[in-house]
């Protein structure tokens, strides 16, 4: 018997999936006791009550100084920010991603410069945008827009060469026009990699935010962890990195199962 050939039982890819995720928690429980045992006021590793008392603290009592549970009112400020730059990124990929990939003389003018554009750092330009932007929330959405947009634009473009060319013929024979083959033959078969391509991109969207609000920013999940490190909050600090976390993987389920529903022939191509 080979091991490539094995498939573990439903019961035993559950178990494998969450033994990392245990081992993991018992490390840290066993690191945390060591320290605490040796100071009590340890703050690299808190304990597990110091992080039930944080998430209490951030999220269900309200902030004296403005009134606001400040966990809802970090998560709300990063989400509107987040999804503004995702959704101008979905949109100008899917339309210039298309059109390069439908289009000989579109992508001999735009893939090259699309290409170079996607090898700018994009932190690299944060300062610039600030200085050309200012330090609201445009400068903030475009930093998002110009790290994910470009490599979701080669992305899809990529898609679209690789569709068969009987099927644009087959098309043109039945006479469709330019806009006809891309919205009826193109367009549906490149939706569900644009969908793909968004969830691959929730990781360095997320970066790039947090980025943005830990530079300049007066609320937002990213600002609250940089204003609390200059006192070592620990205790409030991974809490929001495990629900940033949280939020993105629970993004991440949303939008494979919207591909699923919409386009169910994606996920046999998957498999197959």
């Amino acid at each position: 018997m080979r091991w490539i050939n094995t498939r573990p039982s439903r019961g035993a890819q559950l178990a494998l999936t969450l033994l990392p995720f245990v081992l993991l928690i018992v490390a840290y429980t066993f690191g945390s006791a060591a320290r605490l045992a040796e100071n009590a006021n340890d703050k690299l590793l808190p304990g597990l009550a110091g992080f039930a008392d944080a998430v209490d603290r951030m999220a269900f009592i309200a902030d004296p100084r403005t009134g606001q549970y400040l966990l809802w009112s970090d998560t709300g400020a990063s989400l509107v920010r987040l999804f503004a730059g995702l959704g101008i990124s979905t949109i100008t990929a899917l339309v210039i991603g298309m059109l390069i990939g439908m289009l000989p003389y579109l992508r001999a003018l735009l893939s090259p410069f699309v290409a170079v554009i996607s090898m700018v750092p994009p932190l690299a330009l944060l300062p610039i945008l600030f200085i050309a932007m200012g330090l609201g929330e445009a400068s903030k959405i475009a930093l998002i827009v110009i790290g994910v947009a470009p490599t979701m634009i080669r992305d899809l473009a990529l898609k679209a060469l690789e569709l068969p060319r009987e099927q644009i013929v087959k098309a043109e024979t039945l006479g469709g026009s330019s806009w006809q083959i891309g919205l009826r033959v193109v367009l549906p078969q490149i939706l569900p990699r644009l969908i793909t391509c968004l969830r691959l991109q929730l990781g360095p969207a997320w970066l790039f935010l947090i980025a943005a609000e830990a530079i300049s920013s007066d609320s937002g999940l990213g600002y609250r962890i940089f204003l609390v490190r200059r006192y070592l909050s620990m205790d409030v600090i991974f809490p929001y990195v495990v629900w940033i976390t949280l939020l993105a993987v629970i993004m991440n389920y949303i939008l494979d199962q919207i591909r699923i529903a919409v386009f169910p022939w994606s996920e046999l191509e998957k498999r197959a």
